[in-house]
Order: structure tokens, then C-alpha cells, then sequence
């Protein structure tokens, strides 16, 4: 892999492991020579994962819609800062630009990017990885919900196995070096309940 895109808050949280982890992850992608495509800015844990990765002197591509150029500010140290126009411009391009995605710890805007990627690789209109990197259990709830979409009939579970978890950031990337997408369609039929 030579690109993946990581997903996350553009707050710190609460906890400092977030942070410790978002630079981390971002300091490990550069070793591996890993391009971190993000969101842009220099705030929260998109910041410190752009810093992690610059500090050791890895490339970061950012993309952030003008309109959030006064909300996050743009990250005035990356390789590349392209400005799109909209939200769903800016999801496109992430997607365009990267061979997996990584999720961190965020909010609102982190879980509508992480759905959406999902979704697209569920639909079979991509083939990438992606990874949750589940950071002090910050997605156990989540990971418990999508079970129940397996057992309530609402998910097949191979498409729950294309979501690739771990605690832990070399564990993570090499499940989604390893990965093969299903080659199962998103139908569920009666019988397959």
C-alpha cells in the first residue's frame, strides 16, 4: 500500500491516548512509506496524525473544502493541500487518492465518511481496506451495533468481515495489506437470513 486515508476528529477527545495514537499511527505510516491522505487541517487528531506523519518525514496530502478553510485551518506544513468545493468533493477525492482507509476516534463527520466508505466497498465500487483502529475501545458500541445488523438479518457477515479492527496500529495495517474484498453482492436474500 502507498497511500491510505485516515478519518478522524477534529478534536483531541478527552483521553490523551487519542492523540498518543493518532501521531503514532501517523509517525508509523511514514516508516512504512505510506502516504497519509486526511482532511486538512491542524486541529485535533487530524493534526497530530498529519504531524506524526511529517515528523518523520513521510508525505501528507490534505483536502479541505474552502468553506471550512476559517473552521479547521488548513495544515500550513503538508506536502500537498488541494481546496475542493464541497464535503461530498472532498470524500471523492480521498477516496481517489488513497488504496485504504483507516478510521480514528471523531464524531459526526468521521462516522458519515467511515459509513460512506463502507458502503461504497460493500456496493463493490471499491476494493480497498478499511480499518477501524479501535483505540481504547472507543468503538466497541459500534462494533456491537454491527454485529446486531448481522443478527438481525440487516448485514450479511461477509460484508461485517470487510471491516477490519484491531487495537493495535501494526496489527491493523498489515490485516489491510493482507486484505481480499468478497466477491459476494450486497443483496440479502430471504433465504440467506
Amino acid at each position: 500500500m502507498k497511500s491510505i486515508t485516515v478519518f478522524c476528529g477534529s478534536s483531541f477527545g478527552t483521553d490523551d491516548i487519542y492523540r498518543e495514537q493518532a501521531f503514532l499511527l501517523g509517525e508509523t505510516l511514514a516508516k512504512q512509506h505510506i502516504q497519509l491522505i486526511y482532511g486538512g487541517a491542524d486541529t485535533g487528531l487530524m493534526g497530530a496524525v498529519a504531524d506524526g506523519t511529517l515528523s518523520a518525514g513521510g508525505k501528507v496530502t490534505g483536502i479541505l473544502p474552502h468553506f471550512l478553510q476559517s473552521k479547521e485551518i488548513a495544515h500550513k506544513n503538508l506536502t500537498e493541500l488541494i481546496i475542493v468545493e464541497t464535503m461530498h468533493e472532498r470524500k471523492t477525492k480521498m477516496n481517489d487518492l488513497c488504496e485504504g482507509v483507516i478510521v480514528l476516534p471523531g464524531g459526526y463527520g468521521t462516522l458519515e465518511e467511515f459509513f460512506e466508505m463502507i458502503t461504497w466497498a460493500q456496493l463493490g465500487l471499491h476494493k480497498k481496506p478499511i480499518g477501524i483502529l479501535n483505540i481504547d475501545g472507543f468503538y466497541d458500541d459500534l462494533i456491537k451495533l454491527i454485529q446486531t445488523m448481522v443478527d438481525k438479518g440487516f448485514l450479511k457477515l461477509v460484508n461485517r468481515d470487510m471491516l477490519l479492527i484491531s487495537e493495535n496500529i501494526d496489527e491493523l495495517l498489515e490485516k489491510m495489506k493482507n486484505y481480499e474484498a468478497p466477491t459476494v453482492g450486497k443483496w440479502i436474500s430471504k433465504g440467506e437470513v
